[in-house]
């Protein structure tokens, strides 16, 4: 069985992988292009190690971060708006390489990378706090609310480490003309989180009240 979902794993990461890999250099029209190797470092690196370590400590988890059909028609609409942008931007950030638009000193494109390195650092504790974690909008049987740690501060801190790695990829790559895409993505998180509050106060035990607990839904003291 654990063979199996490593496979799966392994395919989904390949293709991941690949699928990036062409997004930025085939756009950029060279391999020469030192800050997209960066940003496939910090992002496919992490990511291989975290594979591993679900695989082995945390299996259930793995399977359930593997998933990727959404039931809500809200949520698919979500994840449409997520991969258009996703295209739209990495295709921008190799074209403005290639182009030489409004590219970005080196030094930011280092900071950037360290902040998203933060925002993995916080979205690994996600996992390790709820095990519960899936792709996609759903409540399982067992499931109960996780009110410690990161989650007795924000109802979504996993949203939140996205929004933290997703706006910084056009500044790893060096691309000011391919941010306004990627600050579309907190937009898409605020519609994304909207549905899947209605879902879990209609079907997970003690969200409701929850939810009078701990208000913030992404980012303390604003929303």
């Amino acid at each position: 069985m654990k063979h199996s979902l490593a496979g799966k794993a392994l395919t989904r990461y390949a293709a991941g992988l690949l699928a990036a890999g062409l997004l930025i250099f085939l756009p950029a029209g060279t391999l020469k292009f030192p800050r997209g190797w960066l940003f496939l470092g910090v992002l496919f690196l992490p990511m291989l190690v975290m594979g591993l370590v679900m695989l082995k400590k945390a299996p259930d988890l793995l399977r359930r971060r593997l998933e990727s059909k959404e039931q809500e028609q809200t949520q698919r609409l979500v994840v449409a708006l997520s991969a258009l942008m996703f295209l739209a931007g990495f295709v921008l950030c190799g074209l403005d390489f290639r182009f030489d638009w409004l590219q970005l000193p080196h030094w930011i494109s280092w900071a950037a990378a360290a902040v998203f390195l933060i925002g993995y650092g916080m979205y690994a504790e996600v996992m390790r706090e709820n095990s519960y974690l899936s792709r996609t909008v759903k409540v399982e049987a067992e499931q109960t609310v996780i009110d410690t740690g990161l989650y007795g501060i924000i109802r979504h801190p996993m949203y939140t480490a996205t929004v933290l790695m997703f706006v910084t990829i056009p500044l790893v790559l060096g691309s000011l003309a391919a941010l306004p895409v990627f600050l579309i993505y907190p937009v898409i998180i605020v519609l994304r989180i909207r549905n899947e509050e209605q879902v879990l106060k209609a079907e997970l035990k003690g969200y409701a009240e929850y939810c009078t607990r701990v208000t913030y839904r992404l980012l303390p003291k604003i929303w």
